[in-house]
């Protein structure tokens, strides 16, 4: 889908035909699995920390997510752990402990103490084995009717401001990069292939994965600035006044304090672009929890359709919620892009991951597994590029239209290093 955006963005722009768009499979299963592809001077990234994954509860299961040291401390915290001793003791004692206590009891004492768990739910009725009497009650996860897959909406009237003709679709479109991890980082690194001008803005204080930024870091700057600092303030309200997209990746109302609240910032700028990600939904009771991909899998379903058969929950073979709802969003940015061309006014764009669950779970009709299929070999999708992280072997980009750039512009830099302006 963000081929063909931006291939009709570019289109528009230099008033020619639309290219032509094809999709390569291989291209797009490798950049699914980018960060399992990537190599740092020879070294694999480390995936997942040892406290994240499933646990078998006193009911059910439970998933975690402990990859950042302030989660794995407030689970540890929440579940009456101490901190001490070797990663394996850990391992030992979270084993025992959940062990003895029901899924949603840990769930929700977790998330009470600023923690990552979520109790794994039942397959959705249309995709599920036989029930069995001994088959745990669902835990109170978002609903099967989840929330739409892309949520656009226009705002407001103003004169339209074409984009003029460039050689790259979003070519001298400015983006102010608020998003972290997987998700919001795939989006802006692939709207930076297509020639945007990507600064990333982090707070000083939060914690950053070099791994993962090496890889989704591609084609961007990145800085970092203080919001609650006066100073740091002024520099980015310089940086918004003259950004044409915003892309927040933060749970619903975190940034609100900050003034950057999606209405707030369309009635200061009225032709302002404003795609906003979160992991669960806009409103509910989910809607302000934290989240990730293995948690969204878990708690929508999608964990126990990939179970394995003695019923040990499993996962989909990337983190598809996260790469796809990245493409998705970069399509939706370049559709709104290109739906400016002929109507002003702004534009809010809205995706969450179980979003994007709950459209693999129920709007995609499945097809049985074939045993004969061929596995790929993405070796032809793979390069190398010097970066400050050192040699990176990476995968390539999988948007395909005639013409489109080969390879990412350029290396990521390290992570907040970059100065606090437009290219």
């Amino acid at each position: 889908m963000s081929s063909l955006a931006a291939a009709e963005l570019l289109a528009l722009r230099n008033r020619v035909p639309v290219p032509a768009v094809r999709v390569d499979e291989v291209a797009v299963a490798t950049a699914f699995v980018s960060e399992r592809h990537l190599r740092i001077d020879g070294r694999a990234p480390t995936s997942f920390a040892p406290l994240s994954g499933f646990w078998q509860a006193a009911d059910g299961w439970v998933r975690t997510h402990a990859n950042y040291p302030h989660h794995r401390a407030r689970l540890l915290a929440a579940l009456g752990i101490p901190d001490t001793g070797a990663d394996q003791s850990l391992v030992s004692a979270l084993s025992e402990e959940l062990a003895s206590r029901p899924a949603q009891e840990v769930q929700e004492t977790v998330y009470a103490a600023g923690g990552l768990a979520v109790a794994v739910a039942p397959a959705p009725a249309t995709l599920a084995a036989p029930a069995t009497p001994s088959a745990p009650a669902a835990p109170a996860a978002p609903a099967e009717a989840g929330p739409p897959l892309v949520d656009v909406r226009h705002v407001g009237q103003s004169v339209p401001r074409p984009l003029t003709p460039a050689s790259l679709p979003a070519q001298g479109v400015r983006i102010l990069d608020l998003t972290r991890v997987i998700a919001g980082p795939v989006a802006t690194r692939t709207l930076a292939l297509l020639g945007a001008d990507v600064l990333r803005v982090d707070a000083p204080h939060l914690p950053e994965d070099a791994d993962a930024h090496a890889d989704t870091g591609m084609g961007k700057r990145s800085t970092l600035l203080d919001l609650t600092s006066r100073g740091d303030r002024h520099i980015f309200e310089h940086l918004l006044s003259q950004a044409h997209v915003v892309v927040t990746g933060y749970r619903p109302g975190a940034l609100d304090r900050h003034g950057l609240a999606a209405d707030a910032l369309l009635s200061r700028f009225p032709d302002l672009i404003v795609a906003q990600l979160c992991a669960w939904d806009w409103s509910g009771p989910w809607a302000e929890r934290r989240g990730f991909d293995s948690l969204v899998q878990a708690a929508t379903g999608i964990a126990a359709v990939e179970a394995t058969a003695d019923g040990r929950p499993g996962v989909l073979p990337a983190q598809a919620l996260d790469h796809g709802t990245g493409y998705l969003l970069a399509a939706a940015v370049l559709r709104a892009l290109s739906d400016r061309q002929t109507m002003g006014g702004g534009r809010h764009l809205r995706l969450s991951l179980a979003g994007t669950a709950s459209w693999l779970l129920h709007d995609i009709r499945p097809t049985p597994a074939q045993d004969d299929v061929d596995t790929y070999d993405p070796e032809h999708r793979l390069t190398q590029t010097k970066s400050p992280y050192g040699l990176l072997r990476h995968a390539l980009p999988p948007v395909h239209y005639d013409g489109a750039p080969s390879n990412w512009g350029r290396a990521p830099t390290r992570w907040g290093t970059d100065p606090p302006n437009w290219a």
